[in-house]
């Protein structure tokens, strides 16, 4: 459903939650996420399915140690070799506290692993992202909790930031103050997601990943110049057009639009580089991870849907044009043991091959305690 301006005004009640006024949405929705208007629209679950499902891609060949949950994976300059990152643990918690794993991994177009790095860096990487010069982008989404802290003194500075490394593993940029949830210059909350603009080098930060509920959510994307220095924030916590619940994902399309998958309300939001509302996409469902190709195609992740979170609508991946928001290809949940509504990736990335690949957060099989890292999926 591809929903313009003038369809978006309402006349909505008011519901206070933890002091704040959230307009639209009483407690249940607010939990389940979506909006007055995307909370209408007909669930997309069928499409053409031309992709093969390849399982367990990618292996840690280097360290010789099974993947912990990944929730991000981008296309290096090549074209073909794939990036990852890996959560050292497949819990939330702790993450990668504690371990002495390599978080940041590089593998080859056939999945062998070619290098990696960033151990002890890290609480829980979540984005990852490849700029036009090859350097490696990493966000860290969140901060060790106390308990964590009990568990692992001394480990209370890390989190919370966006990292910059070469090709090779070198640490170029800190955007944020590790370990300090906040707001810029200084900080960061809980950033989801970086992406660089391709003309300008300017560097947006998608934050945050704190629990919806929380009083003080914060729903924005934050800018810097390429040398690190805050030039603005974009949106704020909300349901309106242009404001933000849990940006999970954001890219660039061939246009310079910034697209911003807003998780918690059930959409794709286009924004100019300044923040401006252009339209919205509530036919992707709710979309985790993002990718864009050079005729604007895209291709989303839902990791999340279920009866309680997005009723009707099913995990998989929708891939569509941002010309119409229309979506053309749907590629089912696979169904696992431990994941009865079907595992599917969080983070996306195409290669110029056109095979896509996915940063599966979930156990694969809870008996085996596998979890699969990578999916790829391999056009027919």
């Amino acid at each position: 459903m591809h929903l313009n301006g003038w369809q978006r005004f309402w006349v909505f009640p008011l519901t206070i939650v933890g002091g704040v006024a959230l307009p639209g949405i009483n407690v249940q929705t607010q939990q389940r996420g979506g909006t007055v208007q995307t909370e209408n629209v007909q669930p997309v679950n069928s499409g053409a399915n031309p992709y093969r499902v390849i399982r367990d891609w990618a292996q840690f060949t280097l360290e010789q140690r099974p993947w912990g949950g990944s929730n991000g994976v981008a296309i290096d300059l090549d074209g073909r070799s794939v990036w990852a990152v890996d959560r050292c643990s497949p819990d939330t918690s702790p993450g990668c506290l504690g371990s002495s794993g390599n978080p940041v991994h590089l593998f080859d177009e056939s999945g062998r692993e070619i290098r990696s790095f960033g151990a002890g860096m890290f609480v829980w990487p979540h984005g990852i992202h490849i700029d036009r010069d090859g350097n490696v982008w990493v966000a860290d989404a969140r901060t060790p909790s106390p308990d964590e802290l009990e568990m692992f003194p001394g480990e209370g500075n890390k989190g919370s930031v966006v990292v910059q490394f070469s090709p090779d593993g070198k640490v170029l940029m800190t955007l944020g103050t590790p370990g300090v949830r906040g707001n810029p210059p200084n900080a960061l909350t809980d950033p989801t997601d970086v992406v660089t603009d391709p003309v300008t080098g300017d560097i947006y930060v998608a934050e945050s990943h704190t629990p919806v509920t929380d009083p003080d959510l914060i729903g924005r994307v934050s800018v810097f110049d390429r040398r690190g220095s805050f030039l603005r924030s974009i949106g704020n916590s909300g349901t309106a057009q242009g404001e933000l619940r849990t940006p999970h994902a954001i890219e660039f399309d061939s246009q310079g639009r910034l697209i911003v998958a807003d998780r918690h309300n059930h959409r794709l939001q286009v924004l100019t580089k300044q923040g401006a509302f252009i339209e919205e996409f509530a036919n992707f469902s709710r979309t985790s991870g993002l990718a864009i190709d050079s005729n604007d195609i895209i291709y989303t992740t839902d990791s999340e849907s279920d009866a309680q979170r997005h009723p009707g609508w099913q995990r998989g991946i929708r891939i569509g044009s941002l010309t119409d928001g229309q979506v053309t290809v749907f590629i089912p949940a696979h169904v696992t043991p431990s994941s009865p509504h079907g595992a599917m990736g969080e983070g996306i990335a195409i290669d110029t091959a056109g095979n896509i690949y996915t940063a599966e957060a979930q156990p694969a099989d809870v008996a085996s305690g596998r979890v699969k890292g990578v999916t790829k999926y391999v056009r027919d």
